[in-house]
């Protein structure tokens, strides 16, 4: 699915935006709550609102795990076991979010990486993520 160049730049890519993972994620989970408002469900326990505590460390979390995961992508489906088991197991997330979810860090990556993200970079990007979605739905079939 990816070749081995699109793995080191999606590597190369998340690397670089460790350091602002909160904003990065913060501004992804706000799009998919602007875009999807059911999706706010799964966080009614949280304060979802812009800059929150809640918002930005979730975030942050959902970043880490996304950039963990591109370090070594051929290792992808035992690196998320546990975090399928909890978003399907635990949490019950409607695996659909996870896409919608992809599609909106997608936009946020555009708007973060500006002319860096280029369309090499989008495509290899958006395979990553859908990769990443697919894997975490995986424990609803």
């Amino acid at each position: 699915m990816l070749s081995k160049r699109e793995k080191e730049l999606i590597a190369e890519i998340w690397t670089k935006l460790i350091p602002v993972a909160e904003d990065i994620g913060s501004d992804a989970l706000l799009r998919m709550f602007a875009s999807y408002p059911g999706t706010k469900t799964y966080f009614s326990h949280l304060d979802i609102s812009p800059r929150s505590a809640h918002l930005l460390a979730h975030g942050k979390k959902i970043v880490m795990a996304i950039a963990e995961g591109a370090q070594d992508i051929s290792q992808l489906a035992e690196n998320l076991a546990p975090l399928q088991t909890l978003h399907a197991y635990q949490l019950r997330i409607d695996p659909t979010n996870f896409k919608l979810f992809s599609h909106c860090m997608l936009v946020t990556l555009a708007c973060y990486m500006g002319d860096n993200f280029t369309p090499v970079a989008h495509a290899a990007m958006d395979k990553y993520l859908s990769a990443f979605a697919a894997v975490l739905a995986e424990k609803y079939r």
